[in-house]
């Protein structure tokens, strides 16, 4: 009897601990969405690890903590007006082993981009997946259709051969 009250007691003390660190990622993110949404670059800046790095959204995009605050920057003086998540989950999940190990958490949002000047707005559906350690993002992938955006903003697709 004392074993099987000492392994629910274990069971129960890693379920807490676990459920305290997936709540304490989910707010990080929540923040970093948060930070996006205000065009606040310097809340993003201190959520990423100095060793950050972001893929996506297109296959072989990488960037570093330094490349994305500096991008973030140029868009927000330059190109966007307003990012709002009209809709924003979140959802955290520890993988146990293998190459991606660790704590993660997924955001899927329904944003509304406005951009300056007379490039007009899009709704794209985004999917970023954020690793994240010490209380800090340290990978993320993004997945949104950048075709769809484009499309959007009265761009047109042509295969070059259809241009003769």
């Amino acid at each position: 009897m004392k074993h099987i009250l000492l392994i629910i007691a274990t069971g129960l003390i890693m379920f807490s601990c676990s459920g305290n660190r997936d709540k304490e990622n989910l707010d990080i993110v929540a923040k970093y969405v948060n930070a996006v949404e205000n065009l606040d670059y310097d809340t993003m800046a201190s959520l990423l690890d100095d060793n950050y790095v972001g893929y996506g959204p297109s296959y072989g995009d990488s960037i570093t903590k330094e490349q994305a605050v500096e991008s973030w920057k140029f868009n927000i003086e330059n190109i966007y007006k307003s990012i709002k998540y009209n809709k924003s989950r979140n959802v955290a999940v520890t993988i146990p082993s293998g190459p991606n190990k660790g704590d993660w958490v997924s955001n899927w949002g329904e944003l509304h981009i406005v951009y300056k000047g007379v490039a007009g707005e899009v709704n794209i559906w985004a999917n970023s997946i954020y690793k994240i350690e010490n209380k800090k993002i340290v990978r993320s992938y993004t997945f949104y259709n950048e075709a769809d955006a484009l499309r959007q903003l009265g761009f047109i697709f042509v295969k070059p051969e259809w241009i003769q």
